[in-house]
C-alpha cells in the first residue's frame, strides 16, 4: 500500500482534508486544477476562494453553524485558524478578507512540507487512496468518471432545494396532519398540511410576485436545463394567480378539520428525518432571498413563526446521493480507501464544507495508518451532519446545512437560546471525551474559550 494521499480539490473541504491527513504524518498531493484551467465562479488562483458570500455564518455557541466552529477549532482546523487570522469586522458572525483569506490557505498549504501542490487537472478518480473534494463545480470530465463509478443516477449537477422547518414552530392549532384521501401509514396521516382560504392565498400569490430573487450566476442562466425539472414557485405563480392552486397547493383529498371543507389551497410539509424534528415544504423550491423567503413564507397559516433549518435555493451544484454512497467515515461504500468531502456529498455551508474535508483527512490518514476510520458521535454537530448526509432516505435526498433539528432532541425543551447552550454543551462534551477514547489532536480549552467569549 503507498503511504501518500491524493486529494482532488483545492477549496476548503480538499484543503483542510490536506491539512489534516498531512498533521498526522501522511504525504499528500493536492491537485487543484486552478489556475491552468479556470471555472465560471473562480477570480483568483488561491486555495480556499470564498466565491459567495464573505462570511462564515455565526459564531456564537447557541447557533448551529456557531457550535460547528467551535469543534473544529477544537479539531484544529486549518480554515477556521486563517479565518480568525484574516477576519474583518461582523458582528457576532465570522467574516474575512475575502482574497487574505484565500492567500492565507495557500501559503499554509504551500509550506508543509508534506503536502505538495500540483496545479493540474484530475479527470479520472485514481486508484491510489483518494479524497475526491472537487466541490459543486467538479469538471466533466471527472465528473463523468465519479458517475461511471457511482451510477449516474446517483449524481446530480443542479439544486432545486425547498425550505425545510423546524416542527417545533409550526402552530399546529391551524396546521393538521393528514395525508389526501387518508392513505397516511402514522396516526392522522403522513404529511402536515396548511390550510389556506381565497384570501389567504391571494396575498401570499401577491407577495411572492414582489418578493427580490436571488441573481443567478451568468452559466446558470444560460444552461438549458436548469429550471426545465426544478421550476421556482416564484416563477410558477408568474404563470397565473392559479398555477400553484393546481399544482404543489392543490387542495384535493384533503379536509380542514376546523371546517371539514376542502381549503382553497393547502401547503404540505413531510417528515425530513427519522425523529421528525425537521419538516421539508413540499415543492416549495425558490429563488427568493433569504429575508423575503422567510417574510413570504410566514404569511403561510401555521407558519406565522417558523424557524427555518434550510432556506430553499437553486444553483449549480454537483454532488453524489451520499445516503446511497458513503459511510459517515466519508469513506465510499464499496471502496476502503477512497473518500469523499465537501459540497459534492450534500453538505451546504463554508464551515460544514470544511467539516467534512477535516473528518476526511483523519479518517484517511488513520486508514493509511492501519487504524480504524472514526464515525463522530451524532450529538456533536459535525458527527450529526455527516450521519444527516449519509442516512437521510436514499430517494428524497438534498443538501443540508448545519442546524439543530439533525441533533438528537433534548429532553425537555428549553427556551430558544437555551437550548442552544444545551446542545452546545451536550456537543463540546461527547467531542471531548470522543476525542480522548480515540487518540484524536483535541483541544477542549479552544471550544470552551468559543462559548466563554459568547
Amino acid at each position: 500500500m503507498t503511504d501518500e494521499l491524493i486529494v482532488v480539490g483545492g477549496g476548503l473541504a480538499g484543503s483542510e482534508a490536506a491539512w489534516q491527513a498531512a498533521e498526522a504524518g501522511i504525504y499528500v498531493r493536492l491537485y487543484e486544477m486552478r489556475p491552468k484551467r479556470e471555472t465560471p465562479a473562480h477570480e483568483t488562483p488561491w486555495l480556499a476562494e470564498l466565491v459567495c458570500s464573505n462570511s462564515l455564518g455565526s459564531d456564537l455557541p447557541h447557533k448551529a453553524p456557531g457550535l460547528l466552529k467551535a469543534e473544529l477549532r477544537g479539531l484544529g482546523s486549518l480554515i477556521l485558524a486563517c479565518a480568525e487570522e484574516t477576519a474583518v469586522p461582523a458582528g457576532s458572525s465570522l467574516a474575512v478578507d475575502r482574497e487574505g483569506f484565500a492567500r492565507r490557505v495557500t501559503e499554509r498549504i504551500q509550506g508543509h512540507p508534506r503536502i505538495t501542490l500540483v496545479t493540474e487537472e484530475v479527470e479520472a478518480i485514481p486508484d491510489t487512496p483518494t479524497i475526491i473534494a472537487s466541490g459543486p463545480l467538479t469538471s466533466s470530465a471527472l465528473a463523468l468518471g465519479i458517475g461511471q463509478l457511482t451510477g449516474q443516477e446517483y449524481l446530480y449537477f443542479y439544486d432545486a432545494v425547498s425550505p425545510i422547518v423546524q416542527a417545533e414552530t409550526i402552530n399546529m392549532s391551524i396546521a393538521f396532519r393528514q395525508s389526501r384521501y387518508d392513505r397516511g401509514e402514522q396516526e392522522g396521516g403522513d404529511y402536515i398540511n396548511c390550510p389556506m382560504t381565497r384570501e389567504e392565498y391571494e396575498v401570499f400569490v401577491d407577495a411572492l410576485l414582489t418578493a427580490e430573487r436571488i441573481t443567478l450566476k451568468q452559466f446558470e442562466q444560460e444552461d438549458p436545463h436548469f429550471f426545465e425539472g426544478c421550476m421556482p414557485i416564484e416563477a410558477m405563480a408568474g404563470r397565473g394567480r392559479d398555477a400553484l392552486a393546481f399544482g404543489p397547493m392543490r387542495p384535493v383529498g384533503l379536509i380542514d378539520p376546523r371546517t371539514n371543507r376542502r381549503p382553497h389551497a393547502v401547503v404540505q410539509l413531510r417528515q425530513d428525518n427519522l425523529i421528525g424534528s425537521l419538516y421539508n415544504i413540499v415543492g416549495f423550491q425558490t429563488n427568493l432571498k433569504w429575508g423575503d423567503q422567510k417574510r413570504v413564507l410566514r404569511l403561510i397559516p401555521g407558519l406565522e413563526n417558523a424557524e427555518f433549518a434550510r432556506y430553499g435555493m437553486m444553483h449549480r451544484n454537483t454532488y453524489i446521493n451520499s445516503p446511497a454512497m458513503l459511510q459517515p467515515t466519508m469513506q465510499y461504500r464499496r471502496r476502503a480507501d477512497l473518500f469523499f468531502a465537501g459540497q459534492i456529498v450534500g453538505v451546504e455551508g463554508y464551515v460544514g464544507n470544511a467539516g467534512t474535508g477535516l473528518l476526511a483527512g483523519i479518517n484517511a490518514a488513520r486508514f493509511l495508518l492501519g487504524q480504524n476510520p472514526v464515525i463522530l458521535p451524532p450529538t456533536t454537530m459535525l458527527g450529526a451532519l455527516c450521519h444527516y448526509v449519509t442516512h437521510s432516505a436514499v430517494k428524497d435526498f438534498q443538501p443540508m446545512k448545519a442546524n439543530f433539528g439533525i441533533l438528537p432532541p433534548l429532553p425537555p425543551r428549553p427556551g430558544k437560546e437555551e437550548r442552544g447552550r444545551h446542545y452546545a454543551e451536550r456537543a463540546l462534551t461527547a467531542m471531548r471525551r470522543f476525542a480522548r477514547e480515540h487518540r484524536l489532536r483535541y483541544d477542549p480549552d479552544i471550544a470552551v474559550a468559543t462559548i466563554q467569549r459568547a
